[in-house]
């Protein structure tokens, strides 16, 4: 059974990895989309909205029966619907950055909105996507393993921990509580040190926020 759960958990990160990295990538798309004008700004709001009204367990089952699903359906799923709440963040930066004096210097100069997008708004969105894509990870974690243990995640011949705690629960009954207990602390364990992790470096990144 440790064996297994450090299986389980090694899955489970290498899932929530991927779907963070995808998020990310939806994120800054999007992010520079917004910055183009009010009419694809307009269209990004609405976008994050629609997502943000649909439950994020909900939405990654559907997705994931839709599209099969196995570890590809749980790691599209979580990543359609994680990149919403960074994507606001970033939108709200991307917002101030479009008032400071050296972006409306470009435009005068001539300079396109890609070219101001790529070369002025990126790179200080750089901190905040890190910040997100750390924060977003555990979050993506545990919904995989919500889903696993609902029955429409990964495949049972997988030792996700999710699996490993639905099988657990036929077993309370009879005494056996360890099974489903050190799993489900293991996976607590992981999640809040990468919790801990994301707060520390928005700690370093916003020094004047932390004290506060």
């Amino acid at each position: 059974m440790f064996v297994r759960t450090l299986e389980g958990l090694g899955l489970s990160i290498l899932v929530g990895g991927f779907a963070s990295a995808i998020s990310t990538v939806l994120t800054v798309i999007l992010g520079l989309l917004s910055s183009a004008g009010k009419t694809a700004d307009a269209f990004v709001s609405w976008l994050v909205d629609l997502f943000l009204s649909i439950p994020h367990l909900l939405l990654i089952i559907l997705i994931s029966i839709g599209i099969g699903g196995g570890a590809t359906g749980v790691i599209i799923g979580v990543a359609l619907t994680h990149w919403p709440s960074l994507t606001r963040v970033v939108r709200a930066e991307i917002k101030q950055l479009k008032t400071q004096e050296y972006i409306h210097i470009s435009r005068n100069l001539g300079r396109s909105k890609w070219w101001i997008a790529r070369k002025h708004i990126l790179p200080h969105l750089i901190p905040q996507i890190l910040l997100g894509t750390i924060l977003m990870f555990p979050h993506a974690i545990l919904h995989e393993a919500s889903v696993t243990f609902l029955g429409f995640g990964l495949s049972p011949h997988e030792p996700a921990i999710g699996i490993i705690l639905s099988e657990s629960m036929r077993y309370l009954s009879a005494g056996y509580w360890w099974l489903a207990f050190f799993p489900g602390l293991s996976l607590l364990i992981v999640v809040l040190a990468f919790d801990l992790i994301g707060e520390n470096l928005g700690k370093l990144m916003n020094p004047k926020k932390a004290h506060e």
